[in-house]
């Protein structure tokens, strides 16, 4: 992410940018996917998130970073948020659970290379 500044990224580039998001975090929150109801734009796109305590976040994904915009799906109610520079830090600060299936998830992993 740059420093505090909009990345300029075209639609479709956004879209790469939030499936690639989407294919790493997907294992350990409930669902997660772009916003079909919010456009995306070359400054931004939006994700609709719930965890896995089932809480629901909609998440602006920017250069500036991942910011929560909205305690229900397709909502933009908070103008003013916290900017969170990974979407691992904003899952770590929303998600307890998400820390637990990190963790397990990477326990599992290690097991498998001392296996080897």
């Amino acid at each position: 992410m740059l420093d505090n500044e909009d990345k300029i990224l075209d639609k479709e580039q956004w879209k790469v940018e939030a499936q690639a998001i989407i294919n790493d975090v997907r294992k350990h929150v409930n669902t997660i996917n772009i916003s079909e109801k919010l456009n995306s734009t070359n400054n931004a796109i939006f994700l609709n998130l719930t965890t896995l305590e089932g809480l629901k976040f909609c998440i602006e994904v920017s250069g500036v970073g991942f910011i929560i915009r909205g305690n229900e799906h397709d909502s933009v109610t908070n103008m003013e948020g916290e900017i969170f520079e990974t979407p691992y830090s904003l899952l770590d600060f929303i998600s307890p659970k998400y820390r637990q299936s990190f963790s397990d998830d990477l326990v599992s992993k290690l097991n498998k290379l001392t296996e080897n």
